[in-house]
């Protein structure tokens, strides 16, 4: 168990946003983020998580073989160990487990070394069952409606499939894949219309049906290169983040795009938090992180704007209106703290 300790900082005076009504606060500094087990030297991070149900931020952290879970209130991480791991860091993310998704208060967790699907028991911290992968995984996203497990793996065009029985051991079975020519890219599931989205990777964004696996939408997303994805279920928009640095809403019934916002260069993975209605995109090349408030109609605003460190490529937020952006040189995660009326920080380079 690693402990380490909130930050905190003044609030100073800042201008309001008032296309949203939505003000945006100032940043302040402290001196350090949340620093990882073994992370010293570099971690290469993708996809990171947060499950409201256990309240935990998830971190597959590459290269150290270790799933880090932090709680967002004591900032104490526990380490569940025993992943493919390396002792040294070479850049990009294809080293050991990247990708983690909660389901049935289990973790699923993909290692690209291994490549193998993984299913964790965060209680006993341990691997309760195994199964392999077809191909190299990019991110895994449990299904609930279908007991089902999605790996998408972009190296082969498609999503593998999993069945993924309640009782007894547990263990993933293989039952085919979904076919993603030109993708896939990102992965999320919207609960409401039962359907799954992904991107191609040139400007286009797919809706695919949960209970039979065909692809029922084909939607342009005005992106040169699509990368992160984004849901606010409740309110019916579906966000695209794109390499060159923009943000398209798109209205997840119609597929039109509603609103645009630009941000930082080098967006990868974003964040959304749907109680403040604010979008996050770190952008890996500008070392800057936009923060993108939406309105009912979609329309889009760019609050503030607030630096980071370059290769910061990955973001998750929490239930605390905290952001969390991976810094991959250094082996750790950068806090922010939102709100309706203030942004600040816990984090410097």
């Amino acid at each position: 168990m690693y402990a380490v300790p909130p930050f905190r900082c003044l609030l100073v005076l800042a201008s309001f946003i008032s296309i949203l009504a939505q003000p945006s606060g100032a940043l302040c500094a402290a001196k350090k983020g949340i620093a990882l087990p073994g992370g010293k030297g570099g971690i290469g991070f993708d996809d990171l998580g947060f499950s409201a149900s256990l309240h935990k931020v998830l971190v597959p952290a590459g290269r150290t073989g270790n799933l880090d879970l932090i709680d967002p209130d004591s900032r104490q991480i526990s380490s569940i160990s025993g992943f493919a791991g390396s002792s040294t860091f070479g850049g990009g993310h294809g080293e050991g487990i990247t990708s983690v998704d909660e389901g049935r208060g289990l973790l699923l967790v993909t290692d690209r070394t291994s490549r193998m699907l993984n299913v964790v028991d965060p209680k006993t911290r341990s691997v309760v069952s195994s199964a392999r992968l077809a191909s190299g995984p990019d991110y895994v996203r449990f299904v609930a409606e279908t007991n089902e497990i999605w790996v998408t793996q972009p190296g082969a065009q498609r999503i593998e499939v999993f069945s993924w029985p309640s009782s007894g051991r547990l263990k993933p079975l293989h039952t085919g894949f979904i076919d993603v020519p030109g993708g896939p890219e990102s992965l999320i599931i919207d609960h409401s219309h039962r359907r799954a989205y992904t991107h191609l990777w040139r400007g286009v964004t797919i809706a695919i049906q949960l209970k039979d696996h065909s692809i029922v939408a084909r939607w342009p997303n005005g992106c040169e290169g699509s990368r992160g994805i984004a849901l606010d279920e409740k309110r019916g928009f579906l966000l695209a983040a794109c390499d060159e640095g923009r943000l398209s809403v798109l209205d997840s019934n119609t597929g039109k795009i509603l609103g645009r916002a630009s941000s930082g260069d080098g967006v990868d993975i974003i964040a959304y938090n749907p109680k403040l209605e604010h979008a996050y995109l770190p952008g890996e090349a500008s070392a800057t992180m936009a923060i993108i408030g939406i309105s009912s109609a979609g329309v889009t605003a760019v609050l503030k704007t607030v630096q980071t460190v370059r290769g910061a490529h990955c973001a998750t937020a929490d239930d605390r209106n905290q952001v969390y952006i991976c810094d991959p040189s250094h082996g750790r995660l950068l806090v922010f703290e939102d709100a309706p009326g203030a942004l600040t920080s816990s984090s410097t380079q």
